[in-house]
């Protein structure tokens, strides 16, 4: 049986280009996200621990990528009245049951990098 939207009251559709489904598929499969979501996985972590954790991500993608992973319900933000003020990130219920396929899909990445890069190598 099929989800159905709520609002439209049509089939959740990620193939259709009018549905919602999409925008969350575009969230979810960014490499940023995929990222943050792996490494909130073992808990609640400060932004600049984050940011540390995350080899290469920019300041910018990385609020930007977690502020729409706060509206869309995966993260949790919460700052603490301190001076500087200080920051913590952690997954919701949402985001939580996202960590299971996002590790899959690390550890997979992970188990067959020299399958890929040989590949790669022989179609350049």
């Amino acid at each position: 049986m099929a989800t159905i939207h709520e609002l439209s009251g049509l089939p959740a559709d990620v193939y259709s280009a009018k549905c919602p489904t999409r925008e969350v598929l575009d969230t979810i499969a960014g490499k940023w996200t995929v990222l943050i979501v792996d490494a909130l996985a073992d808990g609640t972590l400060r932004y600049t621990d984050l940011r540390r954790r995350i080899g290469g991500v920019s300041q910018k993608m990385l609020t930007q990528t977690l502020r729409q992973l706060e509206a869309d319900g995966f993260v949790e933000r919460t700052v603490y009245p301190t001076v500087p003020p200080r920051v913590e990130y952690t997954l919701t219920d949402l985001g939580c049951s996202l960590r299971e396929p996002i590790t899959a899909l690390r550890e997979w990445i992970e188990v067959n990098i020299n399958h890929i890069e040989r590949a790669r190598r022989r179609s350049a």
